[in-house]
């Protein structure tokens, strides 16, 4: 019992060191490596709104981010309006999230000033690979769901056929295809600043 007694306490000694040195090697680690992931989600976010800008020469001229409640939860969107060589603007490109099938999905769009919907990129999903994970090319251009050219300033959002919209939803995935029009249909909300759902109340905008 003696030999148990002094061994307890070297060993709490030696796990305590164990988790100081952890921690520091753990915060060395990240204070590598943020600065690295901060420059790849940069230059990540910037490809992608050169893509769905469809312009390669531009510049975000200013970052807005309005914020509203849609059922219960605070949603940001953030507007990063676009010009190009000549300082003119050519639109914005906008983020939006809404709630997929697996989870969050997240969009970037991009809206021309006279309202047309010029590209889109997924840039974060939870969708079921093959069936709800197909968004990322099911309404480009060329493919059965294409809504690249839409006019977005009319009164009718773009909704799904099911639901006496217009639009071909990925099979299998009608509740994907819902999230991503949602979140299509509110972000050109934010960018023409008006408000992102008729239930939500006013934008604030920050």
């Amino acid at each position: 019992m003696e030999k148990l007694r002094s061994s307890l306490p070297n060993m709490v000694l030696v796990l305590t060191g164990v988790a100081l040195i952890t921690g520091a090697l753990l915060a060395w680690v990240n204070s590598v490596t943020a600065a690295p992931i901060a420059q790849q989600q940069a230059k990540e976010l910037a490809d992608g709104i050169k893509a769905v800008m469809q312009a390669t020469d531009l510049t975000v001229s200013k970052t807005d981010t309005l914020r509203q409640t849609l059922g219960g939860k605070e949603q940001a969107f953030v507007v990063y309006r676009v010009d190009n060589a000549q300082k003119q603007s050519i639109g914005a490109a906008v983020e939006a999230t809404t709630m997929g099938f697996g989870g969050d999905l997240r969009v970037l769009a991009g809206f021309s000033p006279s309202g047309e919907l010029l590209g889109y990129t997924i840039l974060q999903h939870s969708e079921t690979p093959g069936l709800g994970a197909k968004a990322d090319k099911w309404f480009q251009t060329g493919h059965k769901g294409s809504i690249i050219g839409r006019q977005m300033d009319t009164q009718k959002p773009l909704t799904v056929k099911k639901d006496g919209g217009d639009v071909d939803a990925i099979t299998a995935s009608t509740i994907t295809s819902r999230a991503f029009l949602k979140a299509i249909n509110q972000a050109y909300a934010a960018y023409a600043e008006q408000p992102v759902d008729a239930q939500s109340g006013a934008s604030k905008r920050h």
